[in-house]
């Protein structure tokens, strides 16, 4: 602010000359300037050192051309040389390109977290068996392989290890994708970051370090991040070519005017208004202000824009990869089938069953719950609940024995699990258990993990905007095959390890499609950054959306297509901007190298820095109709959604 007071050109534009001057301030102002040149222009001038030293004159480049021509000129001015000085022309270049930068740089940081978070998943210490029979908590990194840990309810899994003792279920859908919590007894493998359900289990450490499942996770994210492309900026390319303008027009104008006879000083003017209009304020703004406010739009409305150039580049999508548990569904289980055996009727099967499951914290049993609760059906009273150990579970309700069982305890007892058209249920991937009154059967629930309505619009969507919608899942085929149906999906991946899904990723891409992957557990990190644009649900863990390009804040598919609009409507102003902020010197140039001289026409390199000033506001201005773009980001209403409805169930 003292250089731009001080500066004798912006008090004659306000008319302060005679208030704001005093003796000497030329060297005051020459003194303020130089902490400004040598201090704030420093990343600039080491970075034109770099482009020179690498043969590939940018950004860097034409920044330093023009605040060292302003600087050196405006010196020479100031200890006696004919002209005017352009002290503040310097400042404001710094400071702007300065801000420029700095918002550019907090739109691209952040892929670095993804590792810091997967690390996280595990918890920090473990209950380690001693010998004497009792436990000691120590830190992860203590466990060697043979150790044996305490996994107590609730808890997470502290390392990789096989069940030496104990039979509990494991939710490992934030590490396998498998939406179904897994039933686990002694002999099997229990993976470090699964959340333990309700039963105790003791674990033999096998692997430590490296070796465990998340390790190899982490080590996948890392090599995906190292080999992930980077496009160059459109902005480096326009100033490249700035730059070459900008010093063949510039000395070409004082050689050509010394040639004909025009004064040094006069020839040096011409120099530096060429200079002046080539100065990148514009240009260095063009993309920053852009990216600005697509960045606060997107914000407000839950979509968080980590990566730039992946957002840039999905204004190319083709192709849209979704994860299934969490992301086109709700990662919990719902009931989809009632039937009845025997002239039941279905609300009847479900309160028996209901008010058994009230009395237990399995997810199937709070999924059945929930469904009758829904439903309206009134709770009956329970007595002598008791869990039969990997089968299901039995009480007496209102003096009635019954019993909800899976498909191996009717096959134990005899009966048959498959009667009723119950066969399709299983045949669809869906869970079903089976009731029993008195130990007669009468009737079966099938449970599946809830799609969320908004995924039907969002498929819709995609198919009218002609980009392909696929699914990845590492669950089994039948729950794959039933969900793509339903939806509509172009094709589907089922039985996907974790390992595997960056390789579907490239599989994809292979076949010449752009391709964005949208999910939510620690299985899609590698994934999300192997894909051309990586959007979190984010709902889901941490890992999972420090690796994204983009976070999807609602956990709502119907967000992919405000994202896809707004990134061609913010591609096309970063376009537009770049055109104007290097455009307008094709006219300005010329014009500052004198070209229009025999006409009368002449630029002063007050008046070519007020074209400059111009370009900016424009450039602005036009970077805040971006704001118009609103409606793209607008969710439409949603009709009611009603149970069993199939595609009906869409939001519209």
């Amino acid at each position: 602010m003292p250089i731009v007071a001080l500066s004798p050109m912006i008090q004659h534009w306000l008319g302060l000359r005679e208030a704001l001057a005093f003796p000497r301030s030329d060297y005051l102002l020459f003194a303020l300037s130089s902490v400004v040149f040598f201090y704030g222009g420093w990343p600039f001038l080491s970075g034109l050192v770099a482009e020179l030293r690498d043969r590939r004159p940018g950004m860097m480049t034409l920044i330093s051309l023009a605040i060292s021509v302003a600087y050196v000129y405006s010196s020479a001015v100031t200890f006696g040389l004919a002209g005017e000085m352009f002290f503040w022309e310097l400042a404001t270049l710094i400071d702007v390109m300065l801000l420029g930068h700095w918002i550019e740089m907090r739109s691209v940081l952040g892929a670095s977290g993804a590792l810091e978070a997967l690390v996280r998943l595990l918890p920090a210490t473990a209950h380690r068996l001693k010998p004497d029979g009792g436990t000691e908590e120590v830190p992860i990194s203590a466990l060697t392989a043979g150790d044996k840990v305490l996994v107590k309810p609730g808890e997470k899994v502290p390392i990789d290890g096989v069940i030496l003792s104990g039979h509990s279920s494991f939710n490992e859908s934030m590490l396998t994708g498998e939406s179904r919590p897994v039933e686990k007894g002694e002999g099997q493998e229990a993976v470090g970051g699964a959340i333990n359900g309700a039963g105790a289990v003791t674990l033999e450490v096998r692997k430590t370090g490296d070796q465990t499942y998340l390790a190899q996770v982490i080590e996948m994210v890392r090599e995906a991040q190292a080999t992930r492309s980077r496009t160059q900026d459109l902005a480096n390319r326009a100033a490249s070519w700035l730059t070459w303008i900008a010093i063949g027009v510039g000395f070409s104008t004082l050689a050509i005017w010394l040639l004909i006879g025009g004064s040094f000083a006069f020839a040096l003017e011409r120099m530096v208004t060429v200079m002046v209009i080539a100065c990148p304020h514009a240009l260095g703004l063009a993309v920053p202000l852009v990216v600005a406010v697509s960045t606060k739009l997107t914000a407000q409305n839950g979509l968080l824009i980590r990566d730039r150039a992946a957002f840039e580049r999905a204004r190319d999508l083709n192709a849209v990869i979704f994860d299934k548990t969490g992301t086109l569904t709700e990662g919990r289980f719902g009931v989809s089938d009632v039937v009845g055996r025997g002239g039941v009727k279905e609300a009847e099967v479900l309160a028996w069953a209901a008010a058994l499951e009230t009395q237990s914290q399995h997810p199937i049993a709070q999924g059945i719950v929930r469904a009758a609760a829904e439903r309206g059906i009134a709770p009956k009273r329970v007595d002598r609940f008791q869990s039969l150990t990997g089968r299901g579970a039995e009480a007496v309700v209102e003096g009635r024995d019954v019993k909800v069982v899976s498909p191996g305890y009717l096959r134990e007892q005899g009966l048959d699990p498959d009667g009723d058209g119950i066969r399709r249920l299983a045949e669809q991937g869906k869970t079903v258990v089976h009731v029993l009154l008195d130990d007669k059967p009468i009737g079966a629930i099938a449970l599946a993990d809830v799609i969320r309505p908004e995924s039907y619009e969002a498929v819709r969507r995609l198919k009218a905007m002609g980009i392909r919608s696929m699914m990845l899942t590492g669950d089994a085929k039948a729950v794959a095959r039933t969900v793509a149906g339903e939806l509509g999906l172009d094709d589907y991946f089922a039985e996907v390890l974790p390992d595997q899904k960056a390789a579907k990723i490239r599989e994809v891409k292979a076949r010449g499609l752009s391709v964005a992957m949208i999910g939510d557990g620690v299985n899609d990190a590698p994934a999300l950054v192997e894909s051309d644009l990586g959007i979190a649900i984010g709902a889901g863990t941490d890992v999972a959306i420090e690796a994204a390009d983009v976070v999807l804040v609602r956990s709502n598919p119907l967000d992919v297509f405000a994202i896809l609009a707004l990134s061609r409507a913010t591609y096309n102003k970063m376009v537009q901007n770049l055109l104007w902020a290097t455009g307008y010197n094709a006219f300005a140039i010329p014009l500052a190298a004198g070209a229009a001289y025999n006409w009368g026409i002449l630029l002063s390199p007050a008046l070519g820095a007020a074209f400059m000033s111009l370009s900016t506001v424009i450039v602005a201005v036009n970077a805040q109709l971006l704001e118009r773009a609103r409606s793209l980001v607008a969710r439409p209403q949603q009709r009611p959604i009603q149970q069993n409805s199939g595609a009906e169930r869409a939001a519209t």
